[in-house]
C-alpha cells in the first residue's frame, strides 16, 4: 500500500507537489479552501477570497516562471496576466489528472502529529447541501502549500483615520478609487501597482515611503529584466551588483529626481520593485511622493517632514504575515523572525512534514516549488535520503543567506532564484 500524503493548498505550489507525489506512485489528497486550481491567481472581487488585482500581470518573465514539466504556451506574452496564469495552472492540473485528487471548498482546520508518527488532519467541507461537514483524516506525510500572501500585515500609527483604511489584500477593482483622494503606503510591487492603477481614476494619489526602494523596469535592452540579469549571473556577486546598479542608474537616474528617497543598501538588500510606470506617473504629476507617516487625525494624515494632506482612502501595501493556522502556535510558529527549515522546506525534527513554496525568490516561486516537490516525493518514496546533520545545515543556511537584506519581517524567507534552484538540483542529483 503506497504512503498517503496530504497536500494543503491547490495553488501553484500545491499542484506541483501533488503531481510529483503521484509521479512517484504515492497516494495523494489535496485540500483547498477555494473552488478552483490556482490560488491567488484565480481572480475574484470578493474580499473573502485572496486574489490578485483585476489588472495584475506577473512580475517575472514567462521563460523563468514555468514548470519544467509543463512549459507555458509559446503564444503567452513576456509577462502573462492573471488570466493567462490561472488558465496555465488549470491546464497543468488537467494534463496531470490532478482534479480527482483535489477536495475544493475544504478548509484544513487542524493538523496534529499522532503518537504513531502519522498526521491527523481535520477539515471542514462546505460543498454539501446540508451545511459544513467536519471530517477527520489520517495521513503518512504532510505537504504544507498554503502560501504566504494571504494574511495582511497592517501598520499602526498614532491617532485615528475616519476614512477607509484598507490593506492591498482588499483591493480588487480600481473603480473603487474613482474621484477619491488616495494615499498608498509602501514601495513594493503591490504598492506601485495600486498607486499607478488608482491614479487613472482617482482625483489624487499620494505615495508614502518609509525607506528607499530599488525600482527595476520590466525590460532592459529589449529583454525581460530577469532574463537580462540571468545572463550576468555567472559574474562574482560584487560585480553583478555593480553592473546591475549602473544599468538601473542609466535607465532611471536617481530616486531623488522623482522626489523619492534613495535605497538604503545595494541591490539585493531588499526585494526590488518591478514596475515600468511609477516614475512616469510621478513625473506626469499623477502620483505625489510623501515621506513616512507621523500620525493620523480624522481624514488628515501628518507626515514626518511636517506636511499634511486629507484623504478618503489609505491603502496599506505593507506585506503579509506567514501563517499556518492549522498548527498550534506552540508546535510551529513562523510569524516572526527566522524560518528554521533546510532548503526552506525540511523541518529539523519532523521527518514527514514538508513546506513547499515557503520562500520568496528574487524571481518566481513555483519553479523552485517544483524542485522542492521532487525532493519531497523522492524521499517519501525511498529514493532520496536527507543528511543526518539537518540542524547544522539550517544554521549555516540562516547564517549565509543569498542576500544580506534589511531586517524586516518581509525579508525572512528571501532566496536568489538561480542559486536556490542550483541547491535544489544538487540534492536531486543524489536521488535514485
Amino acid at each position: 500500500m503506497p504512503k498517503h500524503v496530504c497536500v494543503i493548498g491547490a495553488g501553484p505550489s500545491g499542484i506541483t507537489a501533488a503531481w510529483n507525489l503521484l509521479d512517484q506512485g504515492l497516494q495523494v489528497t489535496v485540500f483547498d479552501d477555494g473552488h478552483e486550481v490556482g490560488g491567488n491567481w484565480v481572480y475574484s472581487d470578493s474580499e473573502g477570497h485572496s486574489s490578485v488585482f483585476e489588472t495584475t500581470h506577473i512580475i517575472s518573465s514567462r521563460t523563468l516562471s514555468q514548470y519544467e514539466d509543463f512549459p507555458m504556451p509559446e503564444n503567452y506574452p513576456d509577462y502573462p496576466s492573471h488570466k493567462h496564469l490561472a488558465a496555465y495552472f488549470q491546464d497543468y492540473a488537467r494534463h496531470f489528472n490532478l482534479y480527482p485528487h483535489i477536495h475544493f471548498n475544504t478548509l484544513v482546520s487542524s493538523c496534529q502529529l499522532k503518537e504513531d508518527g502519522r498526521w491527523m488532519v481535520k477539515t471542514t467541507n462546505r460543498t454539501g447541501g446540508n451545511g459544513a461537514v467536519e471530517e477527520v483524516h489520517v495521513f503518512d506525510a504532510l505537504a504544507v502549500c498554503n502560501g504566504h500572501h494571504w494574511l495582511p500585515r497592517m501598520p499602526q500609527y498614532p491617532g485615528h483615520f475616519d476614512g477607509e483604511f484598507i490593506h492591498s489584500h482588499a483591493v480588487k477593482r480600481f473603480s473603487h478609487f474613482r474621484d477619491k483622494r488616495v494615499l498608498v503606503i509602501g514601495g513594493g510591487n503591490s504598492a506601485c501597482d495600486v498607486a499607478v492603477e488608482s491614479s487613472r481614476v482617482a482625483s489624487s494619489v499620494d505615495m508614502s515611503w518609509r525607506r528607499g526602494y530599488w525600482i527595476v523596469p520590466k525590460f532592459i535592452m529589449g529583454k525581460p529584466a530577469d532574463v537580462f540579469s540571468h545572463k550576468l549571473d555567472w559574474l562574482p556577486r560584487w560585480l553583478w551588483k555593480k553592473i546591475t546598479h549602473l544599468s538601473l542608474k542609466i535607465r532611471n537616474g536617481s530616486n531623488s529626481l522623482y522626489g523619492l528617497p534613495e535605497p538604503e543598501g545595494p541591490i539585493g538588500s531588499h526585494h526590488p520593485t518591478i514596475n515600468e510606470d511609477l516614475f512616469y506617473n510621478i513625473r506626469h504629476g499623477k502620483i505625489k511622493p510623501r515621506p513616512d507617516i507621523e500620525k493620523l487625525d480624522g481624514h488628515t494624515v501628518f507626515f514626518t517632514d511636517g506636511s499634511s494632506a486629507d484623504y478618503d482612502i489609505v491603502v496599506a501595501c505593507t506585506g503579509y504575515i506567514i501563517s499556518h493556522p492549522f498548527f498550534d502556535n506552540s508546535f510551529i510558529d513562523y510569524r516572526e523572525g527566522e524560518v528554521p527549515l533546510w532548503l526552506k522546506m525540511i523541518h529539523p525534527d519532523i521527518g514527514n512534514l514538508y513546506f513547499i513554496g515557503l520562500f520568496q525568490p528574487l524571481g518566481c516561486i513555483w519553479p523552485g516549488s517544483e524542485l522542492q516537490s521532487r525532493i519531497m516525493a523522492r524521499e517519501i518514496a525511498g529514493k532520496w535520503k536527507r543528511p543526518a546533520n539537518i540542524r547544522q545545515l539550517i544554521r549555516e543556511e540562516l547564517a549565509h543567506p543569498d542576500f544580506h537584506q534589511v531586517n524586516t519581517p518581509r525579508h525572512t524567507i528571501t532566496v536568489d532564484y538561480h542559486r536556490f534552484r542550483n541547491r535544489l538540483l544538487n540534492q536531486l542529483k543524489n536521488s535514485k
